[in-house]
């Protein structure tokens, strides 16, 4: 059964996770303690690796990141008495899996900086950043199956087919103004919401609840998911460069249209800055006025109403299950994850 720890807080200080807001780190206080066991084993993994090898899984491993996934993998696993010791396992795998991601997403893109760090590939070049992040997912499976669940380990290596399925859904639909939503549902389910989705099932499998319970965790990891990414999308127009991490409109400036330009497309079909950077990409002109249509008022309404609903859509899962701590804190997350921006 789960204990209480008595120093949550301070827990969660001394591991670096709380560079995030204070929201985070209160949802998080029930976790703190298995938190901090989960990161303790993930920079144990470059122990007794060779130097070259263990200097990279440091730097990629000694991460700032908020830890959203592990921490929704422990949380769902707190409605049925258990021990906890296979849901840190899975919270390990899941972090290892999302961080494998990473350095192939950054790979992909060439990018030079994730969190405020160079990336492995611009400092030890993408044959290095492709292999490091290799044995990360590969040993991400292993933990999965540690956990001894064959339900669990059959949804993680659907998570990562859906994953790589949604990177190159997005890698082929650059520049493609004919999108429609439904195609960018599906693109950010793969990407996103499938990981968050994993996280909230395997941790409430893993725990022996009801069919009912799993049902609800996984919506309710599946609706996060969703909301998350589309306003991480929003956050891509409406805030600054320093808040976004990125140039603000940089997604567009790549031909990733998400949901705020495919909005702006569906209003005006014809004469639309958006539809004129995809056939001249990399015009600065065109680009300076297809971000300042998508920045509409009533563009980012509507794209904010979408996500407003897939919220709803989680705390309506949630309501399927008994109160407690867990799902306080499930709750808290999709108010600081998601809360709708002024």
């Amino acid at each position: 059964m789960h204990t209480e720890a008595a120093s949550r807080q301070a827990g969660l200080d001394s591991a670096d996770t709380t560079k995030t807001s204070s929201g985070i780190v209160d949802a998080y206080a029930p976790v703190a303690d298995q938190l901090l066991r989960v990161r303790a084993r993930l920079l144990e993994l470059a122990d007794g690796q060779s130097p070259f090898l263990a200097e990279l899984l440091v730097h990629v491993l000694d991460t700032t990141g908020k830890g959203i996934r592990p921490a929704i993998t422990l949380l769902s696993s707190w409605f049925h008495p258990n021990d906890g010791t296979r849901a840190e396992t899975m919270a390990v795998a899941v972090e290892l899996l999302h961080l494998a991601s990473l350095v192939h997403d950054d790979t992909v893109d060439n990018a030079l900086i994730r969190r405020g760090k160079a990336t492995v590939g611009s400092i030890w070049g993408r044959n290095a950043a492709v292999l490091v992040g290799d044995f990360i997912f590969a040993t991400s499976a292993v933990f999965v199956c540690d956990t001894g669940n064959v339900r669990v380990i059959r949804r993680f290596s659907e998570t990562i087919r859906e994953l790589s399925s949604g990177e190159l859904d997005e890698m082929a639909g650059a520049y493609n103004y004919r999108g429609t939503r439904e195609d960018y549902f599906k693109r950010i389910y793969g990407k996103t919401a499938s990981l968050f989705r994993t996280s909230s099932e395997s941790g409430a499998v893993l725990s022996g609840v009801s069919d009912d319970q799993v049902s609800a965790l996984n919506d309710y990891g599946y609706n996060l998911g969703m909301a998350f990414q589309i306003a991480d999308d929003i956050l891509d127009f409406q805030g600054s460069a320093e808040e976004a991490g990125k140039p603000v409109g940089n997604d567009l400036s790549q031909g990733v249209l998400t949901l705020p330009a495919i909005i702006a497309i569906e209003r005006n079909p014809e004469d639309n800055p958006v539809i004129a950077l995809c056939r001249r990409p990399g015009d600065p002109e065109v680009l300076a006025a297809a971000v300042e249509l998508c920045q509409d008022s009533s563009v980012m309404d509507e794209a904010s109403a979408v996500a407003d609903r897939y919220t709803w859509l989680a705390l309506e899962s949630l309501a399927q299950l008994e109160r407690n701590t867990a799902r306080d804190s499930l709750e808290e997350l999709v108010t600081v994850l998601v809360g709708r921006r002024s």
